[in-house]
């Protein structure tokens, strides 16, 4: 789960014919034939200053499961005790531990918005991440998330098992294919270097028009066959480019093909606070009601 600020400096919007030459013919009968409800197991959450104050109604979907991109990022804490400077206003982790869409959570670690700094600093997030990882909060952590995300252009993620080896498990970190190199190709280059012991989040790349949710429904499929059933997960994008700049709400007619191209699989909707909005969710409960 990337920056939204991140989203469009790091991946080109891509044009769908490409989609389709990395196997949308065989995404098209995701699309014709699966009609299983959708297992929208969570939302992720982005943390910034706008939105410390999170409050939803993403129960409504099936939601329990809250992933926080990161508790440290640009160097400022969300959360007390890190001896970091803490960002203006903290989150009242108390109020969200009570809700019914954070009932577990996946608690990100430390990050940075700019992904090229991440990925140069890498050593440094993982010591800081190890640091935060053990500190005390009021949720139910189920799980920790590594917010580096990792694609096959980046050839140090290959270091990433000594660096994250003494984070605590279960550990998750999130990928993408930026560079289009297809399925197949993305899920070998992970199964050669990925710990067994971490998952991913795939990325599907719809949001900004990298590709179609068929095609992503098979970057799926190549690594749950390469990393195990357990080991994947789905993160929605759940927006779209707005015109003149920026990004929107996914409209319903956009979001119920994406999640039904994906049924059989834990999604993740991104994200909750900035584009799930209440009326929303109850569009989408509505129309995921309807055959």
């Amino acid at each position: 789960m990337k920056s939204f600020a991140k989203f469009v400096n790091r991946r080109t919007v891509a044009a769908l014919s490409m989609a389709v030459l990395l196997g949308a013919g065989a995404g098209t009968y995701y699309m014709s034939t699966i009609t299983a409800a959708p297992n929208l197991v969570g939302i992720v959450w982005q943390p910034d200053n706008q939105t410390v104050g999170i409050s939803g109604n993403w129960e409504k979907l099936g939601v329990h499961e809250l992933l926080v991109q990161w508790t440290v990022v640009d160097d400022q804490a969300f959360v007390p005790g890190t001896g970091l400077p803490s960002v203006p206003v903290l989150p009242d982790w108390a109020r969200i531990a009570k809700a019914p869409w954070a009932q577990d959570v996946i608690l990100g670690l430390a990050g940075y918005f700019s992904e090229n700094r991440s990925r140069d600093d890498i050593e440094q997030l993982a010591a800081l991440s190890e640091r935060i990882a053990g500190l005390p909060t009021p949720l139910h952590v189920t799980g920790w998330y590594f917010p580096a995300e990792v694609d096959p252009s980046w050839a140090a993620a290959k270091e990433l098992p000594a660096l994250l080896a003494k984070l605590p498990r279960p550990l998750w970190i999130s990928v993408y294919d930026g560079a289009n190199i297809g399925p197949a190709a993305t899920a070998d280059w992970l199964k050669q270097w990925l710990p067994n012991d971490i998952g991913v989040f795939f990325q599907d790349g719809v949001g900004v028009y990298a590709r179609t949710a068929p095609v992503a429904r098979n970057y799926a499929d190549a690594l749950r066959d390469r990393l195990g059933k357990d080991r994947v997960r789905i993160i929605v994008e759940a927006f779209r480019p707005q015109y003149g700049g920026g990004f929107r709400s996914a409209t319903i007619a956009e979001l119920k093909p994406q999640l039904a191209a994906y049924a059989g699989y834990p999604l993740y909707l991104f994200d909750g606070p900035h584009y799930m909005t209440p009326t929303l969710v109850d569009r989408l409960k509505q129309a995921l009601a309807q055959p």
